[in-house]
């Protein structure tokens, strides 16, 4: 009966000091946002995925939702562990799901942490300062973005323009190339547009620069940034942050090489959410 006793107790001893091992986290699962076919988004990812797994020394996958409610979703229900996530899409999902900003990109072009929205005008539209945008026609990107619709409608309103009454007609274009090639083309008399993003359309050829006009640009806005559930091991988070800061030299969507990552905090976002109450939006209420 002893005998017996002290077997099952070194048995239990034993399954006590397995299980922690067992329990541990084998997989990390991160989220991509939605800016392009899902399969040439884990493709172009994969290399990021795979120096992440090398510094972890865990398997990581990828993830890419069908939008950003998708991802955010994904994040609240626990089937994501990391995502990346814009500016305002971070500060709507922190009301709903326990994350947490922890890391932000830089990329060799750009050379910072942050970027701003513009309002631009072609130049032969006269428009030349804010006052001049009265009674004329004006495109924002989407009624969720940061640059293209948030940060220069508030900025606006400061300005004393009211931009409910002030413009001729207004327009959401869908997307910040649409912006550019809607002013180029005087489609619209002037445009709200990340300034990052138009230097990359007049790259491309969609805008001459020679042809715009800057007629507002915003206080610094924070990049993207990149978010862990909060309820993650803090061993785990401390590792994970590490690998991170770790990636840097490879391609970075359609901003050119990374030139690595940043520690950054849920606090860097406040601009956002001072944003928001300036134009009297209530986070808990938007999706």
């Amino acid at each position: 009966m002893k005998r017996r006793n002290v077997l099952v107790g070194a048995a239990a001893a034993t399954s006590a000091l397995a299980f922690p091992a067992l329990a541990q986290q084998q997989v990390l699962t991160v989220g991509l946002i939605p800016s392009e076919d899902s399969r040439a988004m884990i493709a172009n990812s994969q290399k990021m995925m795979d120096m992440l797994a090398a510094a972890l020394g865990m398997q990581v996958k990828p993830f890419v939702a069908a939008d950003y409610n998708g991802v955010i979703e994904a994040l609240r229900s626990k089937r994501l562990d990391v995502a990346y996530l814009g500016p305002f899409s971070y500060v709507l999902g922190a009301t709903i799901a326990n994350i947490e900003a922890f890391a932000v990109a830089e990329t060799k072009k750009a050379g910072r942490t942050f970027y701003h929205s513009q309002v631009v005008a072609h130049k032969d539209s006269g428009i030349r300062t804010v006052a001049d945008l009265k009674g004329k026609t004006f495109a924002f990107v989407d009624p969720s973005s940061t640059s293209g619709h948030l940060f220069p409608k508030a900025g606006l309103m400061k300005a004393g323009f009211n931009t409910d009454k002030d413009f001729g007609r207004v327009i959401f274009s869908g997307s910040h190339d649409s912006s550019a090639i809607a002013v180029q083309n005087k489609k619209v008399d002037a445009a709200a547009i990340a300034d990052r993003i138009l230097d990359a359309a007049i790259a491309k050829g969609l805008a001459k620069r020679e042809d715009l006009v800057e007629v507002w640009r915003s206080d610094p806005i924070p990049e993207s940034p990149t978010v862990w559930r909060t309820d993650l091991p803090a061993d785990l988070k401390k590792r994970v942050q590490a690998a991170f800061l770790q990636v840097k030299d490879i391609p970075w969507s359609d901003q050119g090489l990374l030139n690595g990552f940043f520690p950054t905090n849920d606090a860097a976002y406040n601009v956002i959410r001072d944003t928001a109450k300036l134009l009297n939006l209530d986070l808990r209420k938007m999706k």
